[in-house]
């Protein structure tokens, strides 16, 4: 086994172990391609098995959420050609969060496309820099990645326009310090739906609540995402994670007569709710053992 191929199961196997036990899949979830769909309107999914890139089309090109890993970027190209779009009409690519399984492949996406790259301003630095400086488990993990440069730092509530389309960029903070949940309204058949394509609220293994030096405001960032979170008007519940809403279930009931599967309010609030408590959970168990 050479050592290229000894180092990329080292991080798909520390990627693995960053979900939170209630969404970590087996391995393959992360490369394996899964069918792209219309979620709703000109929204659609355009990721693996697990991890989740978003396409809005527009008249005037289209955006892409989420680069994925490195590995992921000929599976989205081939998902966005199979749906009769141009992988080279993405004018915006935009992200989740600086983490390798969500912008890995950013570099060569915006290579191949010439996109414009617009990252939450507290995210930035880590994805120009290519990762975390002090990651918080070790060399080759989640936090590193291949650099990219950044077009425009987005601030909390800024919005991303092109051909009609508005995403709204919230910062819901603890996972990364710009860790991002993109709002926008879709219609569909006359309809408005609010789409909320969450970013993460898991409290990864290795992570430090209490006296986090390097990022000491994490606990408080955590309690105020999930205000930010529960406080949101949604009808589409997504992710990026497809496991963050049951994305492979609702995808085989698409077209059996049962309305639009990922409208999905009262899954959202569980989801929000669980993690929530995961998070206190864990918050609670460092304080006493810091005492």
């Amino acid at each position: 086994m050479t050592d290229r191929l000894h180092s990329r199961l080292a991080v798909l196997f520390l990627l693995l172990l960053s979900c939170s036990r209630a969404d970590a899949l087996d391995m393959s979830s992360w490369t394996e391609p899964f069918p792209p769909h219309q979620i709703a309107g000109n929204l659609y999914y355009v990721g693996s098995r697990d991890l989740a890139s978003y396409l809005i089309t527009t008249p005037e090109g289209h955006i892409l959420i989420n680069s994925s890993l490195e590995e992921s970027v000929p599976l989205i190209r081939a998902s966005v050609e199979k749906l009769g779009f141009k992988f080279e009409d993405i004018r915006i690519l935009l992200i989740s969060h600086a983490h390798s399984d969500h912008c890995a492949g950013s570099a060569e996406i915006v290579k191949q496309t010439g996109a414009k790259y617009y990252v939450m301003e507290q995210d930035a630095d880590a994805v120009e820099g290519g990762g975390a400086k002090k990651p918080r488990i070790g060399k080759g993990d989640y936090t590193q990645f291949p650099p990219a440069r950044v077009d425009r730092r987005l601030k909390d509530g800024e919005a991303v326009k092109l051909g009609g389309s508005v995403l709204v960029a919230r910062l819901t903070a603890g996972h990364t310090p710009g860790c991002t949940t993109w709002t926008m309204e879709v219609e569909e058949r006359g309809k408005k739906l609010n789409a909320v394509i969450i970013g993460s609220p898991n409290v990864n293994p290795g992570y430090v609540l209490v006296g986090n030096k390097s990022y000491p405001g994490i606990a408080t960032d955590y309690e105020n995402t999930f205000k930010v979170l529960k406080a949101l008007p949604v009808d589409l519940f997504l992710g990026a994670h497809g496991g963050y809403y049951g994305m492979e279930a609702k995808y085989e009931r698409l077209g059996k007569g049962e309305g639009n599967p990922f409208v999905d309010p009262a899954g959202y609030m569980r989801y929000v709710e669980d993690r929530e408590g995961a998070f206190r959970k864990e918050l609670e168990k460092q304080q006493k053992a810091g005492k």
